[in-house]
């Protein structure tokens, strides 16, 4: 099924209608292009600390030369990261890639049983772990193909006597250290020393290799890896390019990256997209310290930053703030969850700085639609990105009409390969000419504009993270006080959404708190419910599927 393309004529000019996605044949000859020839500009900064692209360069030969010398570690196997964001994460991501390995992004909040999951679906050999989560890696490792283990500590990146000043008081003064042992584990600044030392050669790794597993909830309660390929990737990454390269400038840009890398948004948008412009991205490794947030800001003349709904609301209200916006700031970009009008204007007003919405999913790299800089429409999430189709189709596969809610469909070479091992569930969602079906509801109307409606029915998206039912229920019907379950999203002033669960109790003296300490030991924060009503029955449909539907029609009474 064929798309026009209306929303072409509304492209800013000098934006092109396709990207050539041959430009560079993978991430690791678009990361060393940018090297050689931003070689001693700087390229990333975090607590005080700056490397070039350069120095970063070196860096990633050391990484990737020590992991090749590992027993095991041949072309195509996989690697987890599971760091905030510090200096060791570009250095880990473009050393897996040039040893011709598979990043598999962790996220450093997973409870055990979310790490074991997700290590296991990998079939991760090798592991680079903060030491603060490495008591986690510990209790799951047996149960995984982990075979290696690399340990860093939050300034190993730092020059002396800083390094040691910030490991002691990580370790000794705020005690944020579990006790943990894991033999042969390698401390990270030992596997970067001793790869410096060897001289090895590099796999050439191919546009259709896999890049990254990003790992995504899945309606069943299990997540699903993601296949990126080199090509994905790239891809995605001169759309964006593109997009944002009659504003942005060579040599100038400084990008604040506050939401963490294994979030495939901030992957995209600023750790690659920045690169080719020879752009410094700013590290910020705990965002919800804002007063530290905002010194940042006014440290560096930042001229565009990432971020989500809540994360803006709360800057925004944050002291000092209004002495952090710089003088050479030009864009905000908003995505990962639905942006609101009062935050867009309340930012606006605040910065003289626009604030750019956009819309991606990761089966779709990162971004799929966005604003034009120039003149965003607020309340929409902009229009396709050069290269990619959008359709809004019926339950039938039919074309809606202009305004009309449908299902929003997507092509284009960002769309990913598939998920990892589940042809079943691939093909589920993934056509045989390319159409990706994202399970978000939505419009466009007869200029080619997006609206989102719904996002994924029943998907809850906190703080821009994406939640599902499922997964929530399935955890908390392993209490033995639980007889039913069922959660649903509700409005939250701080995170956008928050989780709501409804039980129907099988032991009469269960409580909030029992259940509040059950979901804690097993799931993400920002996945535990805020909100929990027990009742007598759930609603349920003739064939005894409980109606979420009908749960949050009553909720928003």
């Amino acid at each position: 099924m064929e798309t026009s393309k209306p929303w072409l004529k509304d492209y800013p000019p000098g934006i092109p209608e396709g990207i050539d996605p041959g430009r560079y044949h993978s991430v690791n000859q678009l990361f060393e292009t940018a090297s050689r020839k931003y070689r001693d500009l700087p390229a990333f900064t975090n607590m005080g600390q700056t490397i070039t692209y350069g120095e970063l360069d070196q860096l990633c030969n050391g990484f990737a030369a020590f992991l090749l010398s590992l027993p095991g570690m041949a072309r195509g196997e996989r690697v987890a990261i599971m760091l905030p964001n510090l200096l060791q994460y570009p250095v880990a991501i473009f050393g897996i890639l040039r040893a011709g390995l598979v990043v598999v992004s962790v996220n450093p909040l997973y409870t055990e049983r979310e790490l074991e999951h997700q290590l296991k679906d990998s079939g991760a050999r090798a592991i680079l772990v903060l030491e603060n989560f490495a008591a986690k890696v510990e209790k799951v490792m047996r149960a995984t193909e982990l075979r290696h283990v690399i340990v860093t500590q939050i300034g190993d990146m730092l020059d002396m006597p800083k390094r040691l000043l910030a490991n002691i008081a990580v370790r000794h003064v705020k005690k944020m250290v579990p006790s943990w042992y894991i033999r042969d584990a390698v401390p990270f600044r030992q596997a970067l020393s001793a790869g410096q030392q060897m001289r090895r050669s590099y796999p050439e790794a191919n546009a259709a290799d896999i890049a990254f597993l990003q790992y995504t909830g899945g309606t069943t309660g299990v997540s699903k890896g993601v296949m990126l390929t080199h090509a994905n990737v790239v891809a995605n990454v001169l759309q964006c390019s593109a997009w944002i390269g009659k504003t942005l400038r060579e040599r100038e840009e400084v990008v604040l990256t506050p939401l963490p890398l294994y979030h495939v948004f901030s992957l995209v948008a600023n750790c690659l997209t920045f690169m080719p412009l020879g752009g410094l991205n700013v590290l910020i490794t705990n965002p919800k310290d804002l007063p530290a947030f905002v010194k940042t800001m006014q440290a560096y003349p930042w001229t565009v930053m990432t971020g989500v709904n809540t994360l803006y609301n709360a800057l925004a209200n944050t002291p000092g703030f209004d002495r952090a916006c710089a003088r050479k700031a030009k864009l905000a970009i908003g995505a990962g969850a639905a942006m609101l009008r009062p935050v867009m204007e309340h930012w606006t007003s605040l910065t003289g700085v626009p604030m750019i919405e956009g819309y991606g999913l990761s089966e779709a790299t990162a971004g799929v639609c966005i604003n034009p800089l120039g003149k965003p429409r607020l309340g929409s999430v902009g229009i396709p990105l050069p290269s990619t189709d959008v359709q809004i189709r019926r339950d039938d596969d039919s074309l809606c009409a202009p305004g009309e809610d449908g299902e929003i469909v997507v092509r284009g070479p960002q769309v990913m390969k598939g998920y990892w091992k589940r042809p079943k569930e691939t093909a589920e969602v993934l056509s045989a000419d390319g159409w990706l079906k994202t399970g978000d509801i939505g419009t466009m109307d007869e200029n080619g504009w997006v609206t989102i409606t719904d996002r994924k029915k029943d998907m809850i998206i906190v703080s821009g993270f994406n939640v599902y039912p499922a997964e929530i229920e399935a955890v908390v019907a392993t209490h033995p006080g639980v007889l039913e379950a069922a959660a649903i999203g509700i409005a939250d002033a701080h995170s956008g959404e928050a989780v709501k669960l409804f039980v129907v109790p099988r032991d009469p003296r269960l409580t909030a708190a029992d259940l509040l300490a059950h979901c804690g030991s097993n799931l993400t924060r920002y996945k535990i419910p805020k909100q929990i009503e027990f009742r007598s029955e759930l609603p349920k449909t003739p064939i005894g599927k409980i109606l979420r539907r009908a749960l949050r029609e009553t909720a928003a009474r």
